[in-house]
C-alpha cells in the first residue's frame, strides 16, 4: 500500500541518532544516509518498499510536527513493543502512552506510544495474542 513515509525533522544528527537506536529494535535495516542533504532511509524486509524515511523539510521550511499525525509500527511481539518504547526515551523520546493492552481497539491490540525528538508521534503496536 505504501511505498515510503517521509517523517520532517530540525535537528537531523539528534533524529539521526533517535531513529538508529529505535529501527534495529524493530527489525529494519538501515538503508542509505546522506548528511549533506540530510536525509536517512531504512528499509523493509524483504523490502524494498516502503521505506522509512527522515528529513527536513524539502520546502526549507522549518519542520512542524502534525497535529493528528502519527506513524505505527508493527511489532511482532509484545516484547519488541516494550523494548522499542524503552528505547525511544532512553534516546530523547517522550513517552505519550506506556505499552500496554488498549481493548477498545481490540481484544489482543498491546500497543505504546511515544514522541521522537522533534516532537514527531510514533507508535509501536503488536495485534497478536500472548503465546500460552
Amino acid at each position: 500500500m505504501f511505498s515510503h513515509l517521509f517523517i520532517g525533522v530540525s535537528d537531523f544528527p539528534r533524529a539521526l541518532a533517535f531513529y538508529r537506536a529505535l529501527m534495529p529494535v524493530l527489525g529494519v535495516a538501515e538503508r542509505f544516509c546522506e548528511p549533506e542533504k540530510p536525509w536517512a532511509g531504512w528499509q523493509s524486509s524483504p523490502g524494498p518498499r516502503p521505506l522509512l524515511l527522515i528529513g527536513t523539510p524539502f520546502d526549507g521550511q522549518p519542520h512542524v510536527p502534525g497535529n493528528g499525525s502519527m506513524t505505527a509500527f508493527l511489532a511482532e511481539d509484545r516484547a519488541t513493543v516494550d523494548r522499542a518504547h524503552a528505547t525511544a526515551l532512553a534516546h530523547g523520546g517522550r513517552c505519550e502512552g506506556p505499552p500496554g493492552l488498549r481493548p477498545e481497539y481490540h481484544a489482543h491490540y498491546y500497543g505504546a506510544y511515544f514522541r521522537d525528538t522533534e516532537g514527531n508521534k510514533l507508535c509501536v503496536a503488536c495485534h497478536a495474542p500472548e503465546p500460552d
